[in-house]
């Protein structure tokens, strides 16, 4: 009922674009989770942009962002079947329908940004976004998702040990719901927009996620103790569906496909830029932050690791990651 709820409203809102679009021909529809401002959610109107002059007003790009099409798990199922044409999403929920995806996914994985950045602008990334087609799906580009770390409402939590017993919220992933219960905590899979009534009511103790959706979703009022772990920086990614990519000419399809790759830069430049904000805005509102001793927590996570690389090729891919400068 909910998915039809939104397909109708889906349908409405894309009959009003298609009338006023300002002259463009063809209004590509693009979802995100995120609300407007946030630099995901820019950085596909960048491309739009990008796309409406390459191709002489043709096409444009519309962003429908805080979820107001679904969370993410609605919006793929939307563009894999093509009542969507683009889909900005963590990598997370992508973990359960192209399996590749769950190495970059993995905790611990990614030195730094720096090192998430080089990995997934070369080949190891081109590799992944590849594999997308198989699920009708065109992958585009990566985005940035920061360094996830854990939050709460209880206390600072220091250790390993401090974890223990707690309920965090985390992406509907399998790597997300074993990375938690492996070290100790119980996993909540949850959808994104429920965590702050979860937080506030106490179904949840806390959540983990990046700087800027700490702040930008309100969690830091209801959860006042930041712990710096960082134990994920998992790549957010662009999609096109297939039938949508189908419609478009090589040319028109080598438009689309440089624009992803040139919004990029841009989404890093307002994401260096919206973390540091993000960070100053929940520590002036009283959030505790502090570190945690992260190799215990790295050591726990070879069950993990051992579940996950089930293959040789999936080892392969985790080697190339971790041998990436």
């Amino acid at each position: 009922m909910l998915n039809s709820i939104r397909l109708t409203m889906l349908t409405a809102m894309v009959g009003a674009l298609m009338t006023g679009a300002a002259g463009a021909q063809t209004v590509l529809r693009s979802a995100d989770t995120h609300p407007d401002g946030y630099p995901t959610v820019e950085a596909v109107k960048y491309m739009g942009e990008l796309i409406k002059e390459r191709t002489a007003g043709r096409y444009s790009v519309e962003v429908y962002h805080s979820a107001q099409l679904g969370e993410e798990k609605d919006t793929i199922e939307q563009v894999q079947t093509g009542v969507l044409d683009l889909n900005r999403v963590s990598m997370g929920p992508f973990n359960s329908v192209v399996p590749i995806t769950k190495v970059p996914s993995l905790p611990y994985i990614f030195r730094s940004a720096d090192h998430m950045r080089h990995t997934m602008d070369g080949p190891v990334g081109d590799e992944i976004l590849k594999a997308f087609e198989a699920h009708n799906l065109v992958g585009l580009a990566f985005y940035d998702s920061g360094a996830r770390s854990f939050y709460n409402s209880k206390k600072p939590i220091t250790s390993l040990d401090d974890l223990k017993g707690m309920k965090f919220r985390v992406i509907q992933s399998d790597v997300f719901v074993d990375m938690v219960n492996q070290l100790g905590a119980n996993a909540v899979p949850m959808a994104y927009g429920e965590v702050y009534s979860a937080l506030e009511t106490g179904v949840i103790d806390g959540a983990e996620n990046n700087w800027p959706s700490f702040e930008s979703a309100k969690h830091y009022e209801v959860a006042k103790f930041f712990s710096l772990d960082q134990h994920q920086m998992v790549p957010e990614v662009l999609v096109m569906s297939k039938a949508s990519w189908d419609n478009l000419t090589p040319e028109d399809q080598a438009i689309v496909r440089q624009a992803a790759k040139d919004s990029v830069a841009k989404m890093r430049e307002l994401w260096d830029a919206r973390e540091k904000k993000s960070r100053e805005i929940v520590e002036a509102a009283g959030v505790k932050v502090n570190e945690i001793e992260r190799q215990p927590l790295i050591d726990a996570m070879k069950p993990v690791y051992e579940k996950y690389l089930s293959t040789p090729e999936l080892k392969d891919l985790a080697a190339r990651i971790e041998a990436t400068q």
